[in-house]
């Protein structure tokens, strides 16, 4: 039987990985109010994306389907990561 376990990926812990994988500083409270606004608005490229997607996919033992790296704004990120981890449970 698998238990289930919540591991949903916060705007508190995107904001982390995008400074520790990216170098990008944005406010947990910022990145949630502008969720809607395309990654590069804060200063987040494509490449820091794939290296926010490699730790994610690392820390949860999982591979994340091919479109959360094309993802373009935050909102959108977290629902399809949020989204893979839940059904990989």
């Amino acid at each position: 039987m698998t238990e289930h376990v919540d591991q949903q990926v916060t705007f508190e812990d995107l904001s982390a990985l995008m400074k520790r994988t990216a170098g990008v500083h944005v406010d947990p409270a910022d990145l949630r109010a502008r969720s809607a606004e395309g990654f590069d608005g804060f200063g987040l490229d494509s490449l820091g994306l794939l290296g926010i997607v490699a730790e994610l996919e690392k820390r949860h033992g999982l591979a994340l389907p091919e479109q959360v790296e094309r993802c373009k704004t935050p909102a959108e990120f977290l629902a399809q990561v949020n989204n893979a981890l839940t059904t990989a449970v």
